[in-house]
């Protein structure tokens, strides 16, 4: 596996690039999450003392972009000993470079400022399941993985297991197959409110006054070698609150049809 060395980070990126991106686009989206919506972070104590690599960092997702810059802005704060705030932007001085996330090789190609974004840190994989808005079934690109595996041997790793920012989507296998081979310690994040607060590309302030809300959860225990894939992402789905036990509406909708479909009283 390829390694950062001073100038680089593990993928050939020269740091002082990385440093610039973010602190630009840290400025520039500081605003949105601490000016026309606050952002309420919890949880950052479960960051402090993990180890520089092999953290991975699964999150339900609800916009392409505000969910992974706010991700940068806490793991900033954190980086410069502030725990659950963004109140102090000078930790954009001094940013988490090694932190990487996986995003969709299609989103990160649209436009120039995905392709900035992706010089941040993003770690591209093709779809296996859809591509340009139709259903496909394509094996896995393996080169990704080892992608995957290189960021997360030399940093920390955010991904989404449901792909998409579809609510309550089913997650997929290979976010539990990764963690089940590369035996990373497991952070859980809990996102809400940026589907009302952002437009589906999190880049453009939808609605003011909103109070999105970003948890980090305690580490995962998992059992690596008694444990399967199904159980992992199950643990996985569920600590992200993501699981049908968790949809309102859908418990919601099922009373209601129970209802309708007792016998009334003659």
């Amino acid at each position: 596996m390829a390694k950062k060395n001073i100038f680089t980070d593990a993928f050939g990126t020269p740091y002082f690039l990385k440093r610039l991106i973010i602190f630009i686009l840290g400025i520039v989206s500081y605003r949105r999450f601490n000016g026309f919506n606050k952002l309420k972070i919890t949880g950052t104590e479960h960051l402090v003392d993990l180890p520089d690599s092999n953290v991975l960092f699964v999150s339900n997702h609800q916009t392409y972009f505000a969910d992974v810059a706010a991700m940068y802005h806490a793991f900033c704060s954190v980086n410069n000993g502030y725990l659950n705030t963004i109140k102090n932007p000078i930790y954009l001085l001094n940013p988490k470079i090694d932190f990487y996330y996986v995003a969709a090789e299609e989103t990160m190609n649209k436009g120039i400022l995905p392709k900035i974004f992706k010089i941040a840190g993003a770690v591209t994989v093709k779809r296996t399941w859809r591509a340009e808005g139709k259903n496909v079934n394509r094996m896995v690109d393996m080169s990704e993985v080892d992608n995957i595996m290189k960021a997360l041997d030399n940093g920390w790793v955010a991904t989404f297991p449901q792909g998409t920012t579809s609510a309550f989507a089913q997650g997929r296998r290979g976010t539990a197959k990764l963690v089940k081979n590369q035996r990373p310690i497991v952070i859980p994040i809990k996102i809400n409110g940026f589907r009302r607060a952002f437009d589906k590309k999190g880049l453009r302030v939808k609605v003011t006054g909103v109070k999105p809300t970003m948890e980090f959860k305690p580490p995962l225990d998992i059992d690596y070698d008694k444990e399967n894939a199904h159980e992992i992402l199950h643990k996985i789905m569920t600590a992200i609150e993501q699981t049908e036990d968790f949809n309102l509406l859908h418990n919601y909708d099922e009373e209601l049809k129970a209802k309708k479909s007792e016998p009334k009283d003659s």
